[in-house]
């Protein structure tokens, strides 16, 4: 398998190259006719759309030159019909097909994948055929990726990486995602300063969506300064968000699912990302569980040993550490902590499976988390 190249300069490396490399080339005659970009990093894949959008149609005929065909509602056969025939109305066409997972599920898909692979072989000059496959997760070290999505990576290469060109959108590690909040703070006339840089990443925890959306925020309040610094990032960031998430856990691990409920309503109705907003949700519990998690194992008593539990990127904020620590101690074994995040495992897949309320999954998984460790029988909860 193909790991993500590392880089030392100050350009974001891993899927940050993989993405440049692609909007670099579909623009040149060294196009591909398909590729498939790869992994669930929401926020690449939506950079990746939109600059192969941005470099092949002219804006004032984007309404008829971009089509989705999603493998939930339609088959492989109508995104090759629609891709193959010329249009009276697009003097280029880019069909994204979404859902690519059902392509391996239920049979081997012979006919579909050799209708792929006949396209490809001799296709439409004025076409682009784009496989949207995030139904596995690439991480920043490909040494730690899962073994079931190694499998999907390597079904995927063997039935399409000899016609397609494979984009490894890998999930930016701590660094990569400094470096590029710093270049896009940058570009909009903005320096983002070191320190507040590591803070911005390290509270919303590398998540891409989230720290393009409290960057704007931040671009906008320093306004005239045009410098972000630490204490911007405290105020504006790391009060709001990660204090509601720590009175959500500390609801959690009181076993009190009326005030989990509340608290995660709470945080939901400040979110403005949507789907990508429920699954940064769920991100942010399971690192906080997990720190939780090597707290009970270590034994972490105070403030001081949580600081050799804990390594760098994976700390808690000084704010927090006291109240982590006390919601550690009420588990009483390791396995109600990997149970709970077995549990959150569950709703993101079926968050990515696309629910109808996504509120509901994550409304259930907190009345859920909630009952896990509670030995007390006559405990109020939720039935």
């Amino acid at each position: 398998m193909t790991s993500p190249t590392g880089n030392t300069s100050s350009k974001p490396g891993g899927g940050f190259l993989a993405m440049d490399r692609l909007l670099r080339e579909v623009g040149t005659d060294a196009r591909r006719a398909g590729y498939v970009l790869l992994g669930d990093e929401a926020f690449l894949q939506r950079q990746c759309r939109s600059g192969i959008v941005e470099a092949l149609i002219d804006p004032q005929f984007r309404d008829y030159c971009v089509a989705d065909v999603d493998l939930s509602e339609s088959t492989v056969f109508d995104a090759i019909d629609q891709v193959s025939t010329p249009s009276l109305m697009a003097p280029f066409q880019i069909i994204f097909v979404r859902n690519v997972r059902l392509l391996y599920q239920r049979g081997a898909k012979k006919e579909e994948f050799a209708a792929i692979q006949k396209y490809l072989g001799l296709p439409n000059p004025q076409a682009l055929l784009v496989f949207v496959a995030d139904h596995l997760h690439i991480p920043s070290d490909v040494r730690r990726m899962d073994m079931q999505d190694k499998d999907r990576y390597e079904r995927i290469r063997e039935t399409l990486g000899e016609h397609c060109g494979i984009i490894e959108l890998s999930q930016p590690d701590d660094a990569d995602a400094m470096r590029w909040a710093v270049r896009t703070a940058e570009t909009r006339g903005v320096e983002l300063q070191p320190d507040a840089a590591r803070e911005l990443v390290d509270t919303l925890h590398g998540d891409l969506m989230r720290i393009a959306s409290e960057l704007e925020k931040l671009t906008l309040f320093v306004d005239r300064r045009k410098e972000i610094t630490l204490a911007d990032v405290e105020q504006m960031v790391v009060s709001a968000k990660q204090r509601s998430l720590y009175q959500l856990t500390d609801a959690i691990s009181a076993h009190d699912p009326a005030r989990a409920l509340l608290l995660l309503q709470g945080l939901l109705n400040a979110s403005e990302s949507g789907e990508d907003g429920a699954i940064g949700h769920l991100h942010m519990l399971a690192r906080t569980f997990r720190q939780m998690l090597v707290i009970l194992e270590k034994n972490v008593r105070d403030s001081r040993g949580i600081w050799q539990a804990l390594w760098p990127g994976f700390r808690v904020p000084p704010f927090a550490v006291d109240d982590l620590i006390l919601q550690a101690r009420r588990y009483k074994s390791r396995r109600d902590l990997m149970q709970m995040l077995e549990r959150i495992a569950r709703a993101d897949l079926e968050i990515r499976s696309s629910p109808p309320d996504k509120g509901l999954v994550l409304e259930r998984m907190v009345i859920d988390l909630a009952r896990i460790g509670n030995r007390q029988p006559n405990a109020a909860a939720v039935r």
